[in-house]
This record gives structure tokens, C-alpha cells and sequence, in this order.
């Protein structure tokens, strides 16, 4: 799909019609710290966030780890409301809270008219997992804290970002591994057009727990194991009419996001090339205007994305996996939050392209492209 042909009016709403999705705020609650200047310092300066695990409080195969630093449900967000919040819902609340903080009340008047739509892995592995557990190990009659069963769903995160938000509006939850960040875009889009809502909240989140780390440890093959990352990325999406009317200065706009499925592992690159090409058509972008490239780091991505372009023409890279370690389904969010956190400080000026790439190792490919 791509983000330039919209609905004429969104029903219910009010919103005008539009040529256009831009980003206006950013948010992240990362290892760099709990503020996205923390994360574009980090991400600027290529800081390492990779450090030795404590065994006790992240136990599990990997030894080193990228976690945001002394993070609770309690410390974040108070402790009303978080004695049964599970550590990926409390990181989507405290990013989603930080991007409202920037943004100011104002975006919140008609909360009916504000979407959010979060992207996530299977929500809290450990919260399913110990839930499972109690229901086999835990004492007669109740055997489980039913206080705890709202952890188990995919879509808790979303939902109780909303609900501690005030945002009464359309309410999402997608995962797809890897390439979660820019599914999230892409059904942003959708949503928006479709006349669903006026602004979209977006964000990833996804969480360090023992259990995650041992389901991405057997995942992966030998040799292949990179450290793990968690955290949050969020960012509002909304008409570039919107966004004068309500004072904000557009960071970059959404041109679009494609994706593509391949069947066998050595088709992956080829798919990419497809998949870039694909999307620059479709926009009526220029190759030659590509200046940045944030890929997600797996095996012959950056030369598909090369291959692509023109010859000879080497955009620049931010590679955020050996910063972060393998953030799961946060991992395109993240990207995308880099290319946001360089337009932010002048970095990608009127004209200038960026993509934001993944190969994930389920079949599909996928990317996004921005424009300063």
C-alpha cells in the first residue's frame, strides 16, 4: 500500500480530506533511557546499549542484553493501577504517556477521533506462560490470580494504553515478528484513510523476559543468536492539514510501505530488491533522492537494498541492531524511530528519501519509505 490517496472526509469525524500522512511526535522508552532524546543520542552517536545481564534479574541463555535501565510498572507510571501490569504493557503506557506529554492535551479533546494502533509479539510471553503455569501448579479452588488473566491476551497492551489514556477511538493490536513496525505503519494508513479516525497513535513495544529469551534462543540457529533488546517506539501519524491546524511542524511524511513473501531463504534478497523497487515506483520517488537506509540487520539485506538503488549511489546507514540487540517485533519501530530522531535534528532535508527495510525469517519482506 502506499499513503497517498485518501479517503475524502473520515466518517464521524470530521477529518478533511488530505493528500498526505506526516509525523509530527515521537516518542521511546529505550536502553539509551526513558526519553527520546536519550534514544537519538544513542542512535546518533552509534552508543552501543549492549551490557552484561544480571543472572537473577534477567535469568535465561543470553548473557548480555540491551533493557531499559531500572524499569517498573510501579517507577514509570505510579503504583495505582500497576500491581498486576505486565513489564511489555507498562513499556507501551509509558511510551504512548510520553508521546501525549509532547503532543499536549489538546490531542486528546475528541478521544473518539484518535486511533491507537500498537504492535507487539504475542503480547507478554511470560505473563501466558506463568498464567499456564499457575493453572497446573497453583492451589485449589482458584489456582490462578484472575486479576492476572487480562496479561494473557495479545491485545492488553493496546487496550489498557488507551484505556490510561482516555482514547476512545479505533483500537489495534498487529503482530508480525520482524517486520511489526512497518505493518503497524501500513495499517495506520489504512485506518486513516478509511475514514476511521483523525490521527493515528502508533507505537511497538515489546519486553525482556526469561522466557522470550529461551523461545528466541531455541528460534534461531546456532551461531545466529545476537543479544536481545526491548523497549518502545510510538509516533502520531496524521494529515498534513491536521498537523497545520493544530500547530505541529511535520517531522517527515509516509510515502509508503510495501511488502513481499518469498519460499525459500535464498530468495529473500531477491524479494527485497523487488520490494524497494516496488515501492519507489509506486510513490514516483527518485532512487538517486535516497540518503538514508535503516535495514534491520539480518543476512544479504543492505546489497538487495543496493541493488535497488542507483549504481554506485551508497546512501548512509544507521544499523540499529548492534546497538539495540534483536528487539523482536519492536525492531522496525525502532528503525523508524531513527529515521524520525535524524529528520527531528535536520538530518533529512525537503526532498530527501529514507527507507526503512527487514527481511524477517518467517517468508516476508518488507519497507517503508519517508520523505523529509
Amino acid at each position: 500500500m502506499t499513503a497517498t490517496g485518501v479517503a475524502s472526509r473520515a466518517a464521524g469525524t470530521g477529518a478533511p480530506a488530505t493528500d498526505e500522512l506526516v509525523f509530527t511526535a515521537w516518542s521511546s522508552v529505550s536502553p539509551y533511557g526513558m526519553e527520546a532524546a536519550a534514544y537519538a543520542e544513542g542512535i546518533g552517536s552509534a552508543s552501543g546499549a549492549l551490557a552484561d545481564l544480571d543472572p537473577e534479574a534477567f535469568p535465561g541463555p543470553y548473557r548480555q542484553g540491551a533493557v531499559v535501565p531500572e524499569f517498573t510498572a510501579a517507577g514509570a507510571l505510579g503504583k495505582k493501577g500497576t500491581r498486576t501490569m505486565d513489564r511489555v504493557t507498562a513499556l507501551a503506557v509509558s511510551t504512548f504517556g510520553h508521546l501525549l506529554d509532547e503532543c499536549g492535551p489538546a490531542l486528546v479533546e475528541r478521544p473518539e477521533s484518535v486511533a491507537l494502533v500498537l504492535g507487539t509479539g504475542s503480547g507478554s510471553v511470560q505473563s501466558i506462560m506463568d498464567f499456564t503455569r499457575d493453572s497446573l501448579t497453583g492451589d485449589r479452588p482458584y489456582l490462578v490470580d484472575p486479576a492476572r488473566f487480562p496479561n494473557t491476551v495479545m491485545n492488553r497492551a493496546a487496550g489498557q494504553s488507551a484505556i490510561w489514556h482516555g482514547i476512545k477511538g479505533p483500537n489495534t493490536t498487529v503482530a508480525g515478528g520482524w517486520l511489526t513496525g512497518l505493518l503497524v505503519l501500513g495499517y495506520a494508513g489504512r485506518l486513516h484513510r478509511g475514514g476511521h479516525c483523525e490521527r493515528v497513535l502508533c507505537g511497538v513495544a515489546e519486553e525482556y523476559s526469561e522466557q522470550r529469551a529461551w523461545l528466541e534462543w531455541h528460534a534461531a540457529e546456532e551461531g545466529t543468536r545476537p543479544p536481545l533488546g526491548e523497549g518502545g517506539a510510538a509516533w502520531l501519524l496524521e494529515s498534513a492539514e491536521a498537523a497545520r491546524d493544530a500547530g505541529r511542524t511535520p517531522l517527515a511524511r509516509l510515502l509508503g510501505t510495501r511488502f513481499r513473501a518469498y519460499h525459500r531463504p535464498d530468495e529473500a534478497a531477491d524479494a527485497l530488491t523487488t520490494c524497494v523497487r516496488a515501492l519507489l515506483d509506486e510513490a514516483g520517488a527518485d532512487p538517486d533522492d535516497v540518503r538514508l537506509v535503516v535495514p534491520l540487520g539480518t543476512e544479504g539485506e543492505e546489497d538487495a537494498v543496493r541493488r535497488a538503488l542507483p549504481a554506485g549511489r551508497e546512501p548512509e546507514w544507521i544499523r540499529c541492531r548492534p546497538l539495540l540487540g534483536d528487539t523482536s517485533a519492536a525492531a522496525t519501530g525502532f528503525q523508524t524511530a531513527a529515521v524520525l530522531a535524524r529528520a527531528a535534528g535536520g538530518g533529512l532535508p525537503a526532498g530527501q528519501l529514507a527507507l526503512v527495510t527487514g527481511i524477517d525469517r518467517d517468508g516476508t519482506v518488507g519497507c517503508a519509505l519517508l520523505s523529509g
